[in-house]
């Protein structure tokens, strides 16, 4: 159906029912002189043949990856999406995929959703996944949250500073407001969490420990350690995922003995976009499953035995009273989780795998040939990304080659004063040699 704007006889109509004379009678309790009397600089409507010709020409004053050479990751990261990706999501049974409150005719959508939790299972470690949530920033601070009402006598969270920036933002943002102290780790010399740091602020009143592998440097952290020491406290373990591409060929979280798993899914078949749209995902042990924010779906049988997708847990305040609700993210990325499902199903097991191991390699030789022109940063395994030192201002370098439409990687001052000539640089499969050849070229240049 097509959207069609109340007539003027219906305006009419609606205000002789509510008893107003005209639309500005509507606002007659706000004071006249708060009211704005003057045009709006709004410009006149423009036919469609303009209309496109104008957004041509916005685009025209982007960057595109495809254009240039592109270093960026740091949580968004420039994957190949295989036509596929599209080709079913674009189908119009998806067209308006919501709520799936009604299973008897939304059986494709809770299908779909079902499949996206196996999958994030799978990858994750963990026995249960919900049925997807924003982004990795807000499925970090979800976590947090649901390790908080899992220990509620607790009051102390340990967060890594090696997390990723945003999401620590998030996460602060998100405990604002309860009484939940935050304790930021710093890392050590080989860019992983400061063992010392961690073993003096873990105690008997600590919720949990927010840790990221790779992290924002790139560096894969000892989960398995981290995990067994959070443990020995009775704390929890979070682990957080920026680069979910990374889970093809590390050890899984879950296996890690993380008790829930916090992430970021956009680079499994979604585009890099300016603000998304992203997906998040949080996965959990079974035992804390009823702690877990959003909503599952699970297969049931109906009265002829037949199998069926229900919603079978929705601890969100619309569904129970406010006061028992797990939180109140109020719905899942639908269109955004069928991308990511038919992108790992098109993948398969060894299709993941090995398109980690391409990661993994283009960014050894990336990192092997960015070695020759400035200095590594820190020693630790890394998956796609890792950290330069320039020896000069990063920021600065990075405005000289964006005029030549190269984008070297992540200046890493504005989050870390202390590495302010330090570079985020990221590689993946659609990193050619020859982009790593340039780069290294234009720096040799400026050194």
């Amino acid at each position: 159906m097509r959207y069609i704007p109340a007539t003027e006889e219906d305006i009419q109509r609606m205000m002789q029912d509510i008893g107003v004379s005209s639309f500005d009678e509507l606002f007659s309790m706000i004071p006249a002189d708060l009211h704005y009397r003057g045009k709006f600089a709004i410009p006149d409507a423009l036919s469609e043949q303009e209309l496109t010709e104008h957004l041509w020409q916005l685009s025209a004053r982007n960057d595109h990856l495809m254009e240039a050479i592109s270093f960026l990751g740091g949580g968004a990261y420039h994957h190949y999406a295989p036509a596929i990706v599209d080709s079913i999501t674009s189908r119009g049974e998806f067209m308006t995929s919501y709520t799936p409150y009604q299973p008897e005719i939304s059986q494709g959508t809770l299908q779909a959703i079902f499949e996206f939790q196996t999958y994030m299972c799978q990858i994750t470690g963990l026995d249960i996944a919900n049925a997807s949530m924003y982004d990795g920033a807000s499925s970090a601070a979800e976590a947090v949250l649901m390790a908080r009402r899992i220990q509620p006598e607790r009051n102390k969270v340990l967060i890594a500073r090696t997390v990723h920036p945003s999401y620590r933002q998030v996460i602060r943002t998100y405990l604002t407001n309860l009484p939940v102290e935050i304790i930021e780790l710093p890392y050590d010399a080989k860019g992983q969490i400061d063992p010392s740091a961690l073993a003096a602020n873990l105690d008997e009143n600590t919720i949990c420990l927010v840790v990221q592998s790779p992290n924002y440097f790139g560096v894969v952290e000892d989960q398995s350690r981290l995990f067994q020491e959070v443990k020995q406290r009775g704390a929890l373990g979070v682990s957080v995922i920026a680069e979910a591409l990374s889970l093809g060929i590390l050890k899984s979280p879950g296996e890690c003995g993380a008790d829930l798993v916090a992430g970021e899914a956009q680079s499994l078949g979604l585009p890099v976009g300016y603000g998304g749209p992203n997906v998040g995902f949080l996965a959990t042990r079974q035992k804390l499953m009823r702690m877990l924010p959003g909503r599952l779906v699970g297969i049931a049988k109906d009265q002829k035995g037949r199998r069926g997708f229900v919603l079978t847990l929705a601890a969100r305040e619309q569904h129970i009273r406010r006061e028992k609700a797990t939180s109140n993210i109020c719905t899942n990325q639908g269109l955004c989780a069928l991308a990511v499902t038919v992108y790992l199903s098109y993948l398969g097991a060894e299709g993941f795998r090995n398109l980690a191991l391409r990661n993994l390699q283009m960014a050894h030789a990336a990192r092997e040939a960015l070695n020759r022109v400035a200095r590594i940063s820190f020693s630790s395994p890394h998956f796609n990304e890792f950290v330069l030192d320039l020896g000069t201002d990063a920021q600065e370098v990075c405005d000289k080659l964006s005029v030549k439409k190269i984008y070297p990687g992540i200046p890493l001052g504005k989050y870390y004063p202390e590495l302010k000539n330090h570079l985020l640089v990221c590689a993946t499969e659609m990193t050619r040699k020859a982009h790593i050849d340039r780069l290294a070229t234009e720096l040799e240049a400026l050194r």
